[in-house]
């Protein structure tokens, strides 16, 4: 038998980082997550799945009107039509507590309840599901604890919203540990709440599937669900499917070997035409450029963030804004190398490096630099305040590290221009 396991759908979850780009796809920003949902039902239906389970997080906090559950309705409809039932688990997201609005759900929808574990039968496939659904948000007791022992003769499945020994990125909703599950007798784990595709064997084979489609620059690369298939022996083989409509890239660009902003620009676009071969054609691609390294440019690219981006907005117009849209470029280079050429000079120069060295432990020079950059800080826009993060040391008066990290750009600018 085969049967599609998904988790963290999250339904009208909108992209974000992408909208102040000018060439921004907005319809699929605003429709990705349908739309890579339409394509995990018609992966059940070419692959002719027994059923699919849903580990929690459906919808995506409180709805804001019916339409999204009109839309799962619809969803389910066409695996109605195929036959397939559908096995659902309330996550923190989509919690009884959470939401406004409910329909009923088609009759090949089963969902787990939420005062106590539920268990369905599959006599015709000798499967049992195991689940219990979130009553509240903050479910922070141990729920695997209370799932029932195992059917004997049966594929037994245990459904569960889960953090799994408390992963760091993500709240520590139903905690239970590995061995836990393992020690639980079940054959297969359907787990949801973290977001990145994780599998374990052992007594128990234990999935996270990952999130069906990746929402901003935090959740990169592939995203999708998996398909589990189980032969007359029991041993459940496990494939991923992917059915993303948009994919996050975090790129870093290493310029150590560059020596002006136009080679800089040149290695830029060199790994841009690498993601964009390597890519499928029919999924966009959303990239952060992160430029790093010791370089001979960081005296160019000093300052000229903004110049930069707009350089390589140039070269992804030229790929193609249906292929690659840039969601950030963010430079983190540092000097070749540590003033001693500046200081060999002895001019104006290196006079300059000696008097921002000093600078950074003189009190009087700070609480001076303070109170001029106040002024620009006070004046600044509302997304500003949170986006530069110096902000926050020049109210507080710390800005040795400020004029530490500016010394080397400012020397090796002003060097380049002279």
């Amino acid at each position: 038998m085969k049967f599609i396991h998904a988790a963290d759908i999250h339904l009208d979850s909108p992209l974000t980082g992408l909208s102040a780009y000018p060439d921004a796809p907005v319809e699929m920003l605003r429709t990705a997550t349908r739309d890579a949902f339409t394509n995990l039902v018609t992966e059940a239906i070419e692959q002719l799945v027994d059923f699919m389970v849903i580990a929690g997080d459906l919808y995506d906090g409180t709805w804001k009107d019916h339409n999204t559950g009109i839309y799962f309705c619809k969803e389910m409809g066409r695996l109605k039509k195929a036959g397939i039932p559908v096995y659902l688990l309330f996550g923190n997201h989509d919690a009884e507590s959470e939401m406004t609005k409910k329909l009923q759900l088609p009759d090949n929808v089963f969902a787990f309840e939420t005062r106590k574990p539920t268990t369905f039968r599959l006599e015709h496939l000798k499967v049992a599901l195991h689940g219990r659904s979130f009553k509240e948000k903050e479910t922070i007791e141990n729920l695997a604890s209370g799932y029932p022992a195992p059917l004997p003769g049966m594929f037994n499945i245990g459904v569960l919203h889960t953090a799994l020994e408390g992963a760091t990125a993500h709240a520590n909703y139903a905690p239970c540990s590995l061995d836990e599950l393992h020690a639980k007798g079940y054959r297969y784990w359907a787990l949801g709440h973290v977001h990145e595709h994780q599998i374990w064997q052992g007594a128990s084979t234990v999935v996270f599937p990952g999130n069906l489609q990746g929402r901003h620059i935090r959740e990169t690369g592939p995203r999708g669900a998996v398909l589990v298939t189980v032969d007359e022996s029991g041993v459940p083989e496990v494939e991923r499917l992917f059915v993303d409509v948009l994919r996050w890239y975090s790129l870093e660009v290493n310029v150590a070997e560059c020596n002006s902003l136009s080679e800089v620009v040149v290695a830029i676009g060199n790994e841009l035409d690498g993601i964009v071969e390597n890519s499928p054609s029919s999924i966009p691609a959303a990239i952060r450029v992160t430029v790093i390294g010791k370089t001979p440019a960081h005296g160019d690219l000093f300052g000229l963030e903004s110049q930069l981006r707009a350089e390589v907005l140039a070269l992804a117009a030229a790929i193609g804004t249906e292929r690659i849209w840039i969601e950030k470029v963010k430079v983190n280079t540092s000097a070749a190398d540590d003033g001693e050429r500046v200081r060999a000079r002895v001019d104006a120069l290196s006079d300059l490096q000696e008097l921002l060295e000093a600078a950074e432990s003189n009190p009087e020079f700070l609480k001076s630099l303070q109170k001029d950059l106040l002024g620009l800080v006070n004046k600044a826009p509302l997304e500003l305040q949170t986006a530069v993060p110096y902000f926050k040391d020049i109210r507080s008066g710390d800005l040795a590290g400020l004029v530490h990290e500016v010394r080397p750009g400012l020397v090796s600018h002003l060097a380049k221009v002279e």
